[in-house]
């Protein structure tokens, strides 16, 4: 699935592309108006992710989404049947949405990331930033886990029951 994120929506994008979804960021490209929006979704073929309810019932394709918070967003996206697991092997950059290719175990990676005979690192064939699973990949996973495991009666338990 093509997502396209509008900047209500922003708080998910690297969310979503750790969970393998192509997911573009209108915010990324400069775009604020709806029409600008629409042509783009229509043009990629992406599934539109908003908290507009005009510009969701103007789309081909969206998803309207309710809350404010990220995990919030996360829970209605998981209620609606996105799939919500890390990938095992992520496909996107997590900063600019490029294609990602495993690095070799004998070729050096900048200071910021770990040597690849360690551990499995990827870079984005377009940017350049290098990604592994690290401590930010702990906590998405972990936040993952809490919004997908949870269900609204869990929010409405009574904890003396």
């Amino acid at each position: 699935m093509r997502l396209l994120l509008d900047v209500m929506c922003g708080g998910l994008v690297s969310y979503l592309r750790m969970c393998n979804y192509d997911t573009v960021y209108a915010g990324d490209r400069g775009i604020d108006a709806d029409d600008d929006l629409l042509a783009l979704a229509r043009a990629e073929k992406r599934t539109l992710l908003t908290r507009d309810v005009q510009l969701a019932s103007r789309a081909d394709d969206a998803v309207l989404l309710e809350s404010r918070e990220v995990e919030d967003q996360l829970r209605e996206l998981a209620a609606s049947g996105f799939d919500l697991s890390l990938a095992d092997e992520p496909a996107f950059c997590g900063r600019c949405n490029g294609p990602l290719e495993p690095v070799s175990e004998t070729a050096s990676t900048p200071g910021y990331a770990p040597s690849p005979s360690s551990e499995q690192v990827w870079r984005c064939q377009d940017c350049g930033q290098h990604f592994w699973r690290g401590s930010h990949w702990d906590r998405v996973a972990e936040t993952l886990a809490t919004v997908t495991d949870s269900t609204p009666a869990d929010d409405w338990r009574d904890p003396g029951q």
